[in-house]
């Protein structure tokens, strides 16, 4: 298995003139090809670990799988060079017979940056969701969901080692964390967490809250709509389009959260007064 930090010698510069050697921890960004019934689909950017959850988020998120049936098996490749060893940069996912190969299926890559690089237009972007939201009645109180932020950094092991990773956890209405996991990637952060979910029967997440680190863009608020999220809880801005998506999805988007302060930008319903 891949490492997720590594160490690189590194010069420190301070405003008293010092200069001082040390060995600075990285974050890993490896690529990762996830192979679908044999044929290349998507190379990802990532930090490795919870690949398999990452996988399985991705296919989420295309549209492509919604049940833990779907994917009856996620293995890594095995490469023969005098030797069978494991491949951990490459994944092959078999679906269940019933489930057509995603029809966006291409041999491109996604930067970490960014997870909707390589689309074929702006209309592939969109994807319908196989859990369309539900009324959006009270689920959180407003305490509970300002305190998510803290909750998450609490558990952030691999930025508080590196400072170079995103967050996602995924919280209880009461903020009991479910899961987390942690990415040079934000929407590979929020892949993994879909992924868990999907691979342990949980989906539609119902009920669920999803706290991110860093900014709610369109890419985050799709990936919730097509887990059944029905709120997204960023640290930093949302994008116009994270905005009017959230609206037309129905999903609950709140951002700019802090411990005494959250900003809601649609279906206001769901946090208690």
């Amino acid at each position: 298995m891949g490492r997720r930090t590594t160490r690189h010698p590194a010069r420190r510069i301070v405003a008293a003139g010092d200069v001082r050697r040390e060995v600075a921890t990285l974050a890993v960004e490896e690529p990762l090809e996830i192979r679908v019934g044999g044929q290349p689909f998507v190379v990802t950017m990532r930090t490795p670990g919870d690949d398999m959850d990452l996988a399985a988020g991705h296919l989420v998120s295309e549209g492509a799988v919604w049940n833990r049936e779907h994917l009856p098996e996620i293995c890594y490749c095995t490469t023969v060079s005098g030797r069978t060893e494991q491949d951990y940069n490459t994944l092959t996912v078999t679906l269940s017979p019933d489930i057509p190969e995603p029809r966006s299926a291409r041999a491109s890559t996604m930067s970490s940056a960014c997870g909707v690089c390589g689309v074929d237009s702006i209309d592939e972007v969109r994807r319908s969701t196989h859990f369309p939201a539900e009324p959006a009645e009270p689920l959180i109180d407003p305490a509970v969901l300002l305190s998510l932020p803290d909750r998450l950094r609490e558990h952030q092991r691999v930025f508080d080692k590196t400072g170079g990773v995103h967050a996602a956890g995924l919280f209880t209405a009461t903020g009991e964390l479910l899961c987390l996991r942690e990415d040079v990637g934000r929407h590979n952060a929020v892949d993994k967490v879909v992924g868990w979910a999907l691979r342990e029967g949980r989906l539609p997440l119902r009920g669920a809250i999803l706290q991110v680190s860093g900014r709610a863009s369109f890419e985050l608020v799709q990936k919730a709509s097509m887990a059944g999220i029905p709120l997204l809880s960023a640290v930093s801005a949302p994008s116009s389009l994270a905005v009017d998506l959230a609206a037309e999805t129905g999903v609950t988007l709140a951002a700019f959260s802090r411990v005494d302060r959250a900003t809601i930008y649609t279906h206001p319903e769901r946090i208690r007064d």
